[in-house]
């Protein structure tokens, strides 16, 4: 592929061994180093997303959640023009007014701007972005001295992208991981989250944790060293509780020993809560299922995010609210073990079953996921993406946990649908039978729980 240079005025990134040299010299731990750090202490590490388009104003609330809230990592949210290498168009909205973007255009800004951030905080950073394409935003973070990097080249293209052919992306994102081998071997590893949070609608654990398997494969074979797997909250404490503990064993089955695999819980991702006190339970309970399921890291929400961007103050108070779940007073919430093992060997049943066939194909990995989406073995589900069929119909059974009204061409066995099956029908209120209404019923899950009206 040829490579896509810098746009007018922003430099172009040194090379990889003078990054490497830049991060060394920045004296500051690494994301993994942090997040090890984190899980050897008992702690869940915590990490806000935020970003803006000016400089100034990035570095400004950068520091200001060091100073209120002392999160573990930090984050650079990246603007949707850069996601889409519309490098101009964000360069035209960054000089007529940042405040049109959606996020830290860090590749129009440069590295050099991405330095003063990373040198104003003590914690780390990540980028979170969403494209298919991540190149030259790969190289301009590390330049930056940034130490994480989220994505993939399924789960950054079929949630967001119409028409990029997932063969393109999976080719890009290897281009990725291969400069992240290279960086091992300097001595710095880069922390590879893989976005298993998809469309963030009702994502089927399975699902979510497959994608991320095949994600972190590809990854390893080309050189990762640290691969954080994330899973997106379902909303049903058993079943997201397995997921996490599902995680493990995925990655020593998957991945062998020599890749350090963080878990990773996103907190509720689908419709919040509009009052403020119901969206504080609901940060607070997150925060729990990642204490209990074992996550490294959990990704924060805010009392504000019915209403779109947080402010400065309401993320700090995300940030606080979630590591109130690391408090030693809280040692006796516990969880049904029976019960989430049973919900984690179903899991790892699932995840086998859409995993194995396509490893199994031998040859190009690529071209056998490619092909995988082209048939529908895999699937996502309400995908923006031509390439993918997006036949499977999630729902939540009595409980809440998030099964499959429809499983599409998804290659289950019989045992696994019909259990699947009985699950749903412990209902017994004719939910399948009124499938949209059912959907929209399980998407308003904890506003409805909450008597909370809808809009």
């Amino acid at each position: 592929m040829k490579r896509t240079l810098p746009p007018g005025g922003a430099p172009v990134p040194p090379p990889l061994r003078e990054s490497a040299a830049y991060i060394e010299e920045l004296g500051k731990p690494t994301v993994a180093q942090v997040l090890r750090q984190a899980h050897e202490s008992g702690r869940v590490a915590v990490q806000p997303r935020c970003g803006v388009g000016g400089h100034e104003e990035m570095k400004r609330l950068l520091m200001t959640l060091e100073e209120r809230a002392a999160p573990d990592v930090l984050t650079l949210t990246i603007d949707s023009h850069s996601r889409l290498l519309r490098f101009g168009q964000a360069r035209r909205a960054l000089l007529d007014d940042p405040k049109d973007l959606n996020g830290y255009p860090l590749v129009t800004h440069g590295w050099r701007r991405g330095r003063e951030l990373n040198e104003a905080v003590a914690a780390p950073l990540e980028v979170r972005h969403g494209s298919p394409d991540a190149r030259l935003l790969f190289e301009t973070a590390v330049a930056s001295g940034i130490t994480s990097f989220e994505g993939g080249g399924i789960s950054y293209n079929l949630p967001y992208s119409k028409a990029v052919p997932l063969a393109d992306s999976l080719a890009a994102w290897e281009e990725v991981d291969r400069r992240c081998g290279e960086l091992a071997e300097l001595g710095v590893v880069v922390d590879r989250e893989l976005f298993g949070t998809l469309t963030a609608v009702l994502v089927p654990p399975s699902i979510s944790l497959a994608v991320s398997v095949l994600e972190a494969v590809l990854a390893v074979r080309a050189g990762v060293r640290c691969v954080s797997i994330a899973y997106p909250q379902g909303g049903q404490v058993i079943q997201d509780v397995a997921a996490l503990r599902a995680i493990p064993e995925l990655a020593a089955r998957y991945l062998g020993p020599d890749v350090l695999v963080p878990p990773v819980l996103h907190e509720f991702m689908g419709v919040f809560p509009r009052l403020r006190g119901h969206a504080e339970d609901l940060i607070l309970y997150g925060a729990l299922v990642a204490r209990l399921g074992g996550a490294w890291k959990v990704i924060s929400k805010t009392r504000q995010e019915a209403a779109g961007i947080p402010d400065t103050e309401a993320n700090a108070e995300g940030i606080r609210l979630a590591d109130r779940a690391n408090s030693p007073l809280l040692d006796f919430v516990t969880v049904d073990e029976e019960r989430v093992a049973a919900e984690r060997a179903r899991i790892l049943v699932e995840v086998d079953e859409l995993v194995a066939p396509v490893l199994g194909r031998g040859g190009d990995l690529k071209a056998a996921i490619v092909d995988a989406f082209a048939e529908g073995t895999l699937d996502i589900p309400f995908s923006a993406s031509r390439h993918a069929r997006s036949a499977l119909i999630p729902g939540r059974d009595r409980e809440g946990a998030i099964r499959y009204l429809s499983a599409g061409s998804l290659p289950f066995s019989r045992r696994t649908l019909r259990h699947n099956d009985e699950l749903l029908d412990r209902r017994g209120d004719g939910r399948i039978g009124e499938m949209l209404d059912a959907v929209t019923a399980d998407i308003y899950y904890f506003p409805d729980l909450f008597g909370e009206p809808r809009p």
